[in-house]
């Protein structure tokens, strides 16, 4: 495995909510983030179908792009009632002619769910897939995974995406409702980068 031997970390995401997020998590570290919007990079096309795919995608370009070890996630929402949906594409459900937003996406959700007249509770879990790309090519995958449950109606104003219908298991509230730095300990991308760490070679 690489270790990561740099100041700096280029994250390859135009996500103001996830770029500070990945921020807090290396901060302990002593890292600096910088985003591919601060590069003026474009976002590049996602074409795969998975988590791991579309990840290699935008850590790839970026690091070619900047000659900067450029760091991706690619993650989601799998829903078991909805056959594992959206999964990649938890983010183009949101998408409408003004722009992303995720109150139309979690609706359609959970009309989706009242649909097909999912039993509760309506098993779920967030997916992280993060992948750190050198220029040279080299690349290491890391994966994190959260369960819980679909629930209705939305609560809480925190986080970002589908967080204030998603109760984490072990926990009576939603990430919505979750302060951020405890949803940071917890959460998928938590888990992922729980894995990550070990390429940094210092102490947490």
């Amino acid at each position: 495995m690489r270790r990561f031997d740099g100041e700096t970390l280029l994250v390859a995401s135009h996500n103001t909510g996830k770029i500070e997020e990945i921020a807090d998590l290396l901060a302990p570290f002593g890292i600096a983030v910088t985003s591919a919007a601060a590069h003026g990079l474009p976002e590049p096309d996602e074409t795969e179908t998975t988590f791991v795919g579309n990840a290699r995608i935008k850590a790839h370009a970026a690091a070619r792009a900047t000659g900067l070890p450029a760091l991706a996630d690619d993650s989601g929402i799998e829903i078991d009632a909805l056959d594992g949906a959206p999964g990649v594409y938890t983010a183009d459900w949101a998408e409408t002619p003004n722009g992303r937003d995720f109150v139309v996406a979690m609706t359609k959700t959970h009309q989706m769910l009242e649909d097909r007249q999912a039993p509760q509770p309506r098993t779920a879990r967030f997916c992280c897939t993060l992948v750190l790309a050198w220029p040279d090519g080299h690349d290491e995958v890391f994966e994190g995974r959260m369960p819980g449950q679909i629930v209705w109606p939305m609560r809480g104003a925190q986080g970002h995406g589908y967080d204030p219908i998603f109760q984490p298991d072990g926990y009576d509230i939603t990430f919505g409702e979750m302060d951020r730095w405890e949803k940071n300990k917890i959460s998928h991308r938590a888990r992922a980068f729980e894995k990550l760490v070990a390429l940094f070679g210092r102490e947490h």
